[in-house]
């Protein structure tokens, strides 16, 4: 990409450094805001009887846990010792594959599923940290950003900020613009890895697919007389799947999915993100497992289609199926032969006690929602089915 003009372009836009991180956690510690999002989800009756002594206990135990931080290494090291205990809480197993395929000291781009804001990210950030692997730089709609705290929160722990609340069309191309030259600048420059979502948003639906839309925007920073190809392997591209046996969200996502299909249109309660980011990290999630694929390269990456479909394919190959998955699918589409065959393979002493625990997952939901949910879950392996044919 060759040398930054002076300043910092990116400044806007870029995670913070660690110059930055201790007048950071000092504004965190004050944000009354961000202390009244604590005390509701943490300490809910006192929160309601007397909110003032409860901002006070919120900020001295902020005060005492950010304490000696004083770089984003620090930060993340602090969140790393807490998610590993957390999710041995709420996880029955955590597991990761594909890391013998990259190189140490070498920038990725992670280009991956998306079913939960904020534990995607950390869980590919914690899978490659416990095995000495550089922790990634994280991209994160500014949709979820609209309070102070919150931005403060993703930035100093690598996040950097898609801009998508921009109407015109000469403001957006320059924000892709900065956004495209950002990833190549932290990859090919700096050799540092970088995560994105293949598509905006999560897959309520449980289909995931990669939007050609992203693939063209991580072209925009090309060189001059660079093709496609050539632009996309020197960010060398790497599939990465997520899945989750069971997703804490999954009833509001019916929900949601529901009022698209009754009402034509679905509008978010205040905070509903920040509640769905607190939902998926502290809901059960059964088995999880995180699969890097092999890095694309050659004619994967002829054109924004080509490789569009190698990231389809990697991920539903990668996509680790459970019981969650086949009954779902044996009661929105009943006994399927070619399900029976692929789920004989799968050896899970556990399968009996999934498929109660999905039972009664299900019983909770309204009718009118039921086979939304099912397909949520039914859709990874349908697809799979697909696939193989």
């Amino acid at each position: 990409m060759g040398a930054l003009p002076p300043g910092d372009p990116f400044a806007d836009i870029r995670p913070y450094r660690d110059d930055e991180v201790p007048a950071v956690l000092a504004r965190l510690v004050r944000d009354p805001e961000f202390a009244d999002v604590l005390l509701r989800m943490r300490l809910p009756r006192i929160a309601r009887g007397w909110p003032g002594f409860g901002r006070l206990l919120i900020r001295l135990a902020l005060a005492r846990i950010f304490r000696g931080i004083r770089s984003v290494a620090d930060f993340q090291a602090l969140v790393g010792n807490q998610l590993r205990p957390h999710m041995a809480r709420v996880a029955s197993s955590l597991t990761v594959s594909g890391l013998d395929r990259l190189e140490r000291g070498r920038g990725y781009l992670f280009i991956g599923n998306h079913r939960d804001i904020a534990m995607d990210p950390a869980l590919v950030n914690l899978m490659l940290h416990d095995q000495g692997y550089d922790t990634v730089r994280i991209a994160i709609g500014d949709n979820l950003l609209s309070k102070g705290f919150a931005s403060d929160l993703m930035r100093i722990n690598k996040s950097f900020i898609v801009r998508r609340g921009i109407s015109g069309r000469r403001e957006k191309l320059a924000a892709f613009q900065q956004l495209s030259a950002y990833i190549r600048h932290s990859v090919v420059d700096e050799r540092c890895s970088v995560w994105i979502a293949q598509r905006e948003g999560r897959a309520k639906d449980g289909i995931d697919t990669t939007d050609t839309a992203i693939l063209k925007m991580l072209a925009l920073s090309r060189g001059a007389g660079q093709d496609f190809a050539t632009a996309l392997a020197e960010l060398n591209p790497v599939p990465v799947t997520i899945s989750y046996e069971f997703d804490p969200c999954d009833r509001d996502k019916a929900r949601e999915l529901h009022a698209l299909r009754a009402q034509g249109g679905y509008r978010k309660a205040e905070h509903e993100d920040l509640q769905s980011i607190y939902r998926g990290i502290m809901g059960d999630k059964g088995r999880v497992h995180v699969a890097f694929g092999t890095p694309l390269a050659g004619a994967e990456l002829a054109d924004d289609q080509a490789l569009a479909a190698a990231i389809d394919r990697a991920i539903l190959r990668d996509y680790r199926l459970c019981a969650t998955h086949f009954l779902a699918h044996e009661l929105l589409h009943g006994p399927d032969p070619r399900a029976q065959r692929l789920r004989a393979m799968l050896a899970d002493p556990d399968w009996p006690a999934s498929e109660q625990r999905f039972r009664e997952r299900l019983a909770e939901v309204p009718e009118a929602e039921r086979d939304l949910f099912l397909a949520m879950y039914a859709n990874p392996l349908r697809r799979r089915l697909e696939l193989e044919a």
